[in-house]
């Protein structure tokens, strides 16, 4: 069984590591979890496949920038004739404390401009997403610059243990479900 898993985030080195970039980060440290898996440049994305528990994870990194995410996610899910109920989008979350994770079936974009391009282009919101929290320290009319900025030394603790939390839903949803997931991760 095949699923596709997407980090969003934006390409180029100005974005690395920054709060918006959590998907792509989490992408990466799953590629780095398993072995010989590397990202190679593709049509929309950056792709990479991993294989969990007899099943093929598609890893795809948007490379047409947040605002138009839904231009990839719908490319692959085509390309790799995958439903929306075996995709996954990752995305980073102002509203959550940095490192917290959040599952969903389906839902609002809360602002978010990637959640929002993906719910235009495949005419709905019927489809699974994981929040991490980056927080919300900043002050009002700075959310760009925040979201755009690097995590502080000080959370680096919270984003780490985040990502490594992410990575085990992201597991877990492949081999017991959104809805076992849900329940244990969303605790």
């Amino acid at each position: 069984m095949k699923y596709l898993i997407v980090g969003l985030g934006n390409i180029g080195a100005e974005y690395a590591a920054t709060r918006h970039n959590i998907g792509f980060m989490i992408l990466d440290a799953l590629a780095i979890g398993a072995s010989n898996v590397v990202f190679e440049q593709d049509r929309y994305a950056f792709r990479a496949e991993l294989k969990h528990a007899g099943r093929t994870l598609v890893l795809i990194k948007p490379t047409t920038y947040m605002n138009l995410s839904g231009k990839a996610v719908r490319y692959w899910m085509d390309a790799e004739k995958v439903p929306a109920e075996r995709v996954l989008v990752i995305t980073d979350d102002l509203s959550l404390p940095t490192g917290k994770i959040r599952i969903r079936a389906k839902g609002s974009a809360g602002g978010h401009n990637g959640l929002k391009n993906i719910e235009e282009v495949l005419g709905n919101q019927e489809y699974p997403r994981l929040r991490f929290g980056v927080g919300d320290n900043f002050p009002k009319g700075r959310q760009v610059d925040y979201v755009l900025g690097k995590f502080p030394e000080k959370e680096i603790t919270e984003v780490e243990l985040g990502i490594h939390k992410s990575m085990d839903a992201v597991k877990s949803f492949v081999t017991r479900g959104l809805g076992l997931t849900m329940t244990e991760f969303n605790k």
